[in-house]
Order: C-alpha cells, then structure tokens, then sequence
C-alpha cells in the first residue's frame, strides 16, 4: 500500500503582541524508489528576549534549506541532526554580526514523513504528536524540567521538585550555544492509514489530551482539525495564552492516478512534480519564498524582521531606531536620547524580562523582580566626596541547583537601566568617549567565584584545579584562570541548571558595579578606607594576596568586591576606545579578541584601578594571580 498526505497549519497569536511562533511545510514530491515525502517544521521563539520571532523564522529557513540540500538522502536521521545544527550555527553567526539579538533563541520540531516512515529532530517543549485509534502518543522527548522529573521518577528514582523551580523551565533550546539535548531517533515510527500526525508549539498545552481526542475526532479533514483545535485554545480564553501553532498530516491510501487516467491524458504520475513549499503564516508574519535557486541575503533577513519588529512594538519601536537600523531615524533618535538623559542618569527598566508564566526561575529562595525605582537627578555640579548610593533596594540572593548535585554560585536579579559608560579620559583614552547605556535585567553572581564553586567543575570535566596557594578553598576566589576556562565554566553551569550562564558583557559589570552611582566608586568620590581590598586603601588585611569573598561591605545591588580583590573577566574583546560600541549592553566583539578584558581592579594594584571606569586587558589564553572570575545569568 502506498500512501498520501493531507496536510493543512495555522496560527494564532493568543495574548502575545506579536507571533513568535514560525512554521513551514514542504511538499517534497518522491524519492528516488518514488515514494512520497514531506516537511514540517515549527519553531517557538523564547519568550523573554524581544527577537524571539527573529530567531524562530531563523531557525525554520535555516533548517529547511539545510534538509533539502541533502534530500533524498537514506541518511535521514543524520540529515535532521545536521539541519538542526545548522540552524542553530546561524543563530550563533547573526548574533556575533547583530551583538543586539544576543540571548534569542527557539525551540523546534521538525518531522520528515517518508512514506509511512515518520522521522523527526526536537529541541524544547514543542509537540509531536500521533493520533491512532483515538490515543494521543506524543512522538518526543519533552525537555522541560517536569518532563525531566517525572522521567527519572518512571526509572524508580526518588526525585523531589526544587521549590521555587517551574515545571515548564526549559532544559534545552536553540541559542546559538551547544545545545545541551537533541531528540533524534536512528528508527522511524511506521504509520497506518487513517493516523493522524500533530505538530504543535507548547501553546497547544490550554488544551487536555483528551480536548485535544475529542475535537480532531470530530474532524474529517487536516483542515478541520487545525481550526478545532486553535478555535478551543481561543474559547478557553486563557489569561497569558500563549502563541499557537498546529500542524495536521493526514495520512491516506494513496491514489493511482495513472491507472484511471482516460485514453490520451498525460501519463506523468503526480508525485514527480517538482517540491511544493506551502507557508500558510498570515499576512503579519514575514514571508518568504524558501525555493528560490538564489538565497537571499541573511543580513538582509535581519534588517526586515528587526523593522518588522519595531512596528509590532509600537511603543517600544524607538529601541530599535535607537540602535541605529533605521538610518532615518538616527538624528530623532539621538535627540530623544540626549533629553533623556538631561533629566535623568539612571532609570530602572523591566523591558525583556520574562513574565512567570514564560520564564519561571529556578531558586533557592526566588529571585524577586526589583521594583522600578525614580531616578534620581542627574547632577548639575560636581558633588561633595560623600557617598552617593543607587536608589535601588539590595534584590534578594537566589541560587540555581545543579543536575549533579550542589548549587550554582549566588546570584540576585539586576533592574534594566539606562547609565553613562566611560570616563572623561582623564586617565586612559580607551575609557572614553562617555555614552549612554541602556541595559537589559540580568543576574549576577554575588561574589567572586570560589576556588570550590570552581573545583565542581573541574572535577567533572577532567580540567586542571588551579592551585590555591594554601587558601582556603571554600572562602576564597578562584584565581589563575584564563578567560577561555572562566567560558567553559559558564557553559558548563548552563548545562547543569538549564539557565544560560556567561561572561557578562563589559557594559553590564560597569552598570552593575556603579550601582546606580555617578562616581568612580560606588560609594563615592574617593577610595575611601575600608571599602575595598587594594594596595593603598588603607586595609588591615594582607595585600599581598585575596581576601575572602565577602569581607568588605556590599554594594547597594547586594554585590561584594566589584572594587578591588581580584580584576574579573569581562566577555568583550578589547578595543581601544568606545567608539562605535554597543549601546544596549551586549558584548562587543571584533577589536583584538587575543585578548580580553577586565574590570574592577586588584590586591596589588592600586585603588585609581578600581573605578569603574577603568579598563585593563590580559590575553585570553592565560591564566593571571590577580584575575578571577564573576558570572552573569540571563533572566
């Protein structure tokens, strides 16, 4: 018996303000044994970074010219694998040459039906589901973390869910990083006449499996089908509904056409029409011909859907004229900026931050969302040498529980805000010019990392434990680490708590570290006694090594040693100036990335090394004595 298909998809936005959700399906025509084949493949882009749609549509153009330049292929399995990672490769190569994409990403499925062979790749919470006999079977693997616990629950492990910690908080997803997880099996499922196949985004979760039964029985046609069911999601009137895609294959005995062809009609068999895309994506998702024997131009890609973007914002659609990708609206931009920043040094922000339902996090005590404070004044004279602290509450600590047991090191949530970067020059160029800011909420590691924060990951991954010279190993920071190992560790811990751990960024260890001040210091115009572990601030301590983590006073962001103990690795590659940096807080790539940077002074160095503006470079490859290392975690 051989087969057809009867395919039809759709979409709804839900609440959202605009469609992450991207989806395509591929006619294919037949192998080369003849055999019917189609492509589905449906991204949803994460919900707490404003491109998401960016990297969803991405991610589904990516993989399908990927597919179809390997098909047919009798290496199916390898094929999916390979797409996937291709796209993924692509989301990493837009981000590097557009810093500002930085944290987007997606989840996807995408299943290659080959006659009644059912393949499929996954990454995320998206759905693939069989209907056979009024039984619902999702097809893969669910890499959230309550699909992880009842996993290990199933193979008579004894798990008990971290408090604090959602059920829906992804383990794996497309960001351009390794992806921690592929579901990818070497064996197809068969397929009977009458199955019917489901691929939906996690948006199709307001429904039951049993909804889910009882309206596709109901339904005659694929067609049917993918209108019951976004019609039941939209009836459920769910508060936060999120976006829904549903992708229906019917499959059926297929048809010999050739043989009930009248006397003299064209013997061609169907099947060997050339491979038909079908997008059926409405009018406001961008559009694109993905047969085209000339591929368009990715950077192209990026400039439509980021002013796409900006128009669905509306409100927030000067974010993206601000970043310059508009080059008509630069000057009204940089005007709008510069009476902004005449009333104001620092406003508090909750732009790109996930709400609960999207982005649930994983705490030992959860992470509370600092409350928009009013900025405080920007001054009109220089002010007195007494202390100038942020406006903002100390938010409370949190910590993320490891996959191999223990926690990660304490981080708290940072506010988004808008700051000036830089100096007046006075001691290096390479601090100026002085520009303004604007930075996303993130969290970050409330102390230097200790030599045993560290060791966990060393221990698993078989590198080399830099030595402590007699230190405590608990109490003190880790140092002689190269940039490249403080990256791996950053990676590492990502895998291990499904959260995406890094370097941050240059920009955001200066807003972190001003603290909401406008001195060189947190606390204010001079170094001050006490404040901080530094060759000539006056310490009772030893400066001829670190100080404990902890042993001087917090910063109003709850932040230890930001000023003095051990310089920090940065991500950013060193450039000789600001001129033409990143004003939304995003690495800076390109300059000399033999070396990197560091922030925030040293033991044995002096205190004018501690400003914030300062900046110093090591090579990356190396490790130093006075460097160590600061996390940051996306929200």
């Amino acid at each position: 018996m051989s087969f057809e298909f009867d395919i039809a998809a759709d979409q709804i936005d839900g609440a959202r303000d605009y469609q992450e959700d991207a989806y395509m399906v591929a006619q294919l025509g037949d192998n080369d044994d003849g055999i019917p084949c189609a492509l589905l493949i449906m991204a949803d882009g994460m919900g707490g970074h404003a491109a998401g749609n960016v990297a969803s549509n991405m991610v589904v153009a990516t993989f399908n010219k990927a597919f179809q330049n390997e098909f047919p292929t009798r290496k199916i399995p390898e094929a999916l694998t390979s797409a996937l990672l291709r796209a993924n490769e692509q989301i990493a190569a837009s981000i590097k040459e557009t810093p500002a994409l930085r944290g987007m990403g997606c989840t996807m499925v995408a299943a290659y039906i080959e006659g009644n062979k059912l393949y499929w790749v996954s990454v995320g919470d998206s759905h693939l589901y069989l209907l056979r006999d009024r039984e619902l079977i999702k097809q893969n693997a669910d890499h959230s973390y309550g699909a992880y616990i009842d996993m290990m629950k199933e193979q008579g492990m004894d798990i008990t869910e971290q408090p604090g910690m959602s059920r829906s908080m992804l383990m794996s997803a497309m960001t351009g990083e390794e992806i921690s997880s592929i579901d990818c099996p070497k064996d197809p499922i068969l397929l009977r006449e009458g199955d019917r196949v489901i691929v939906a985004s996690d948006g199709l979760d307001t429904l039951g499996a049993g909804a889910i039964i009882q309206y596709s029985s109901w339904s005659v046609t694929a067609r049917e089908c993918v209108y019951a069911l976004l019609k039941a999601v939209e009836e459920a009137n769910k508060i936060n509904q999120d976006n829904t895609t549903v992708i229906v294959t019917d499959i059926k005995e297929r048809m010999d056409l050739e043989m009930e062809a009248p006397p003299g009609a064209l013997k061609e068999p169907l099947s060997k029409t050339p491979p038909v895309t079908f997008d059926p994506t409405p009018a406001t998702t961008p559009r694109y011909d993905f047969d085209d024997e000339e591929p368009r131009s990715w950077k192209w890609l990026l400039w439509l859907l980021w002013l796409l973007l900006a128009g669905l914002l509306g409100g927030g659609g000067w974010y993206a004229w601000d970043r310059g990708y508009v080059d008509t609206g630069l000057q009204a931009a940089s005007a709008w900026i510069d009476d902004l920043m005449g009333d104001t040094e620092i406003t508090t922000s909750d732009s790109g931050q996930a709400s609960p339902a999207e982005e649930p996090e994983a705490v030992l005590d959860k992470a509370p969302q600092p409350a928009p404070q009013k900025a405080a004044p920007r001054p009109l004279v220089k002010q007195p040498k007494t202390q100038t602290r942020s406006p903002v509450a100390a938010p409370r600590p949190f910590s993320d529980r490891l996959a191999s047991g223990g926690r990660a090191p304490q981080m708290v949530a940072l506010p988004g805000g808008e700051f000036l970067m830089g100096g007046t020059g006075a001691y290096g160029a390479d601090e100026t010019p002085r520009h303004s800011v604007r930075v996303r909420p993130f969290a970050l590691s409330t102390h230097e990392v200790t030599f045993a924060e560290y060791d966990r990951f060393a221990n698993a991954t078989g590198r080399r434990k830099p030595s402590s010279n007699g230190l405590d190993r608990k109490k003190y920071p880790v140092f002689n680490v190269s940039w490249d190992d403080a990256l791996a560790y950053s990676k590492w811990l990502s895998k291990q708590t499904g959260k995406n751990y890094r370097l941050p960024s240059e920009a955001e260890w200066e807003y972190a570290a001003r603290a909401g001040a406008t001195t060189s210091y947190w606390w204010g115009y001079d170094k001050g006694k006490g404040m901080a572990h530094c060759f000539d601030c006056g310490t009772e301590l030893n400066t001829s090594r670190p100080a404990k983590v902890g042993s001087y006073p917090p910063s109003p962001f709850g932040l230890y040693d930001t000023a003095g103990n051990l310089y920090e690795w940065v991500h950013d590659c060193y450039h000789r100036n600001y001129q033409g940096a990143p004003d939304d807080g995003s690495v800076w790539e390109g300059g000399d990335c033999s070396v990197r940077v560091v922030r925030g002074g040293a033991f044995r160095s002096p205190a004018t090394s501690m400003r914030v503006e300062n900046r110093e470079k090591f090579p990356s490859n190396k490790g130093q004595y006075n460097v160590g290392i600061r996390l940051a975690r996306d929200l």
